[in-house]
């Protein structure tokens, strides 16, 4: 089965929503509907000079490297310094990512799968963005219209006290603000999902079940049936300032 275009999907959410967990499950999905798809990390493959940034956070705000466990948390200071002049910043910042990621998907359209699925996208930057200022907002409107729509786009919604403690990396305070960013996200990306929180097994449900709406309803009609698909733990890439 082949789709004629390549569609494109992004996972978004707080730290430890789960959202490689869903990631996995949909890329076993996709492989047994006999789909090819490739896994974006947006940390890795399209913010420009993650290299450099990463290290002039921590230089910056001495936090901890790395990505925090249960048995070994961590003190992360990245996206939740939130001063006026690194918002500043990151507006410019995020200017050059949408531009890059707008080439990341061009390129995808040459590269012979069917499904690019990105592991966070733009929004999870915009989603450090004060989103209740009205000039902030404009901003979000001005950068959504310049980047590549995805056919389908998925914020896993999490209890941040759940969250909190499977990657405890940021403070509580913080991951509940984060996740009020991005509810209020959700209302300004047109047709962006949110994954109320459910069982690993109800959320996998909900993502195949969009994934075949959007755009494998008539592949599957094809061949009469869908594959059951389980979802295993994972852990997803931490993303920086």
């Amino acid at each position: 089965m082949r789709l004629d275009n390549v569609k494109v999907v992004s996972f978004s959410g707080i730290d430890g929503a789960g959202k490689s967990t869903q990631i996995e499950a949909l890329q076993c999905y996709l492989r047994q509907m006999g789909l090819r798809s490739a896994l974006y990390t947006f940390w890795d493959n399209v913010v420009v000079f993650p290299g450099l940034r990463e290290r002039m956070s921590f230089k910056a705000f001495k936090g901890d490297k790395g990505v925090g466990s249960p048995a070994k948390p961590i003190n992360r200071r990245d996206k939740n310094v939130t001063s006026w002049y690194i918002t500043a910043f990151r507006l410019f910042l995020y200017l050059l990512d949408a531009y890059s990621l707008r080439v990341a998907v061009s390129g995808s359209c040459n590269s012979g799968v069917d499904v690019i699925i990105f592991d966070r996208y733009i929004y999870d930057e915009l989603a450090n963005l004060p989103l209740h200022r009205v000039s902030v907002q404009l901003y979000v409107r001005l950068l959504l219209s310049l980047i590549p729509e995805p056919d389908v786009a998925f914020v896993v919604d999490a209890d941040p006290e759940a969250a909190h403690l499977r990657k405890p990396e940021y403070p509580l305070d913080f991951v509940r603000k984060n996740r009020d960013s991005y509810i209020a996200l959700s209302r300004l990306v047109r047709g962006m999902t949110v994954l109320v929180p459910l069982s690993v097994a109800e959320t996998t449900a909900k993502i195949t079940g969009s994934i075949s709406q959007a755009f494998l309803r008539s592949e599957v009609e094809k061949v009469g049936f869908q594959f059951p698909c389980a979802a295993s733990p994972g852990q997803a890439k931490t993303p920086n300032a």
